[in-house]
């Protein structure tokens, strides 16, 4: 083990961090487009059912190291911060 390797680590986890960026950009481009799809149609942002299909897929594709909980955590997080930026596209937040 060697500094080196640490700032390796550390480049990594830099890269990593900006496709993980990538992703909740491009996954909130698509909650954009739902949000008006729904307010079109009169639907509620918050979607209870929907909700739990997600965490579901999640967990049941999450392969590890991060147990099933933490996975559910993160997604949590996500969907709260979504279903924040529909509020506000709505005016409603």
């Amino acid at each position: 083990m060697k500094l080196e390797d640490l700032a390796d680590c550390r480049k990594r986890i830099d890269a990593l961090d900006v496709r993980i960026l990538d992703l909740l950009n491009e996954r909130t481009k698509v909650v954009e487009e739902i949000g008006r799809i729904k307010q079109a149609l009169g639907m509620p942002i918050y979607e209870p059912k929907r909700e739990d299909d997600v965490f579901h897929n999640v967990v049941e594709h999450n392969e590890g190291p991060l147990p099933a909980e933490a996975v559910k955590r993160l997604f949590e997080r996500i969907i709260d911060e979504m279903r924040t930026l529909q509020r506000m596209r709505r005016g409603e937040g």
